[in-house]
């Protein structure tokens, strides 16, 4: 049984990224392990967490997700649990990330974090385009970046241009990236290695613009 928090990244780091996982992979998945030792190669302190139900699938059955504002005050625990020093970053891929930004401003409005980062956002199911998940992304306040790959099944480049989405969201679009930002290489030129250092980087040079940095 994994810890509370997988840590990663100098203790001392100026930013902390915590990071919740997507509705059907667990904390120590391929995908966010990859995401979190490059956001801790450039100087992240990286904490991920996993949510009860999946935490539960170790020990028993397969557990289905809840819906995800369900799982907001569990997110909030685990910030208050973590405890981060200096400035904090929440966010996640898929499903944690879209918890993350239910919460967000409120905590930003408190002081409490600094941003939002969500790798591979589900701006809609796979294949029914018409369900957006949107509708609180018009009016969010904290500053986010979304890390998405152009043909992820959950929101395309062409798809989300076309969104009504906050001035404060930023996205970084990475070519020919599926929904865990992995190319094909044959055909974009570029390794999943690429992708990984490249939103690391974009990361901290976002975070680096954040105001509470200054």
């Amino acid at each position: 049984m994994p810890e509370k928090f997988l840590l990663q990244g100098p203790q001392d780091a100026r930013f902390t990224i915590l990071l919740a996982h997507g509705a059907g992979a667990p904390m120590d998945s391929a995908s966010m392990t990859a995401a979190a030792e490059a956001l801790a190669s450039v100087g992240f302190r990286v904490a991920r967490f996993e949510f009860a139900y999946m935490a539960a699938r170790r020990t028993g059955g397969r557990k289905p997700p809840p819906r995800a504002e369900m799982l907001n005050p569990e997110y909030e625990a685990a910030i208050a649990e973590l405890g981060a020093d200096g400035p904090l970053i929440i966010g996640g891929k898929s499903m944690g990330g879209r918890v993350a930004s239910m919460i967000a401003d409120d905590l930003h409005h408190r002081g409490k974090i600094a941003g939002l980062l969500c790798l591979g956002y589900p701006f809609h199911p796979p294949g029914q385009p018409e369900k957006l998940r949107t509708g609180h992304l018009k009016e969010l306040t904290t500053p986010t970046l979304i890390c998405q790959g152009t043909r992820d099944e959950f929101g395309t480049r062409e798809e989300v241009l076309n969104y009504d989405l906050s001035g404060r969201i930023e996205i970084l679009w990475l070519e020919d990236g599926d929904h865990d930002l992995k190319p094909r290489k044959k055909i974009s030129g570029f390794s999943s290695a690429d992708h990984l250092s490249t939103m690391a980087k974009a990361v901290k040079a976002w975070a680096e613009g954040l105001p509470s940095s200054g």
